[in-house]
């Protein structure tokens, strides 16, 4: 699942053995995103909510945690890629 975090950067969030693993994503580069830790009973379609519940702070008026959706128009959710 990839997120638009207030426009500033994105993450991409993956379930990976049974955990949540948050990457960086820029253009042409994915790196992971240690500091960011989602706990695993956080369900797929709560992730929006708990990105924003913990980058509150960057956001601007009327700014939000959005959800990118995939090239086929869809929006992964728990887990899918």
């Amino acid at each position: 699942m990839l997120f638009d975090i207030y426009g500033r950067f994105q993450l991409e969030v993956l379930r990976e053995q049974g955990n949540w693993v948050v990457y960086r994503r820029a253009p042409g580069t994915r790196a992971r995103c240690a500091q960011v830790v989602i706990p695993s009973e956080v369900d797929g379609l709560e992730i929006a909510t708990y990105l924003d519940d913990i980058f509150h702070e960057l956001a601007g008026p009327g700014g939000e945690v959005r959800p990118v959706p995939r090239s086929d128009g869809g929006v992964a959710a728990h887990g899918e890629r």
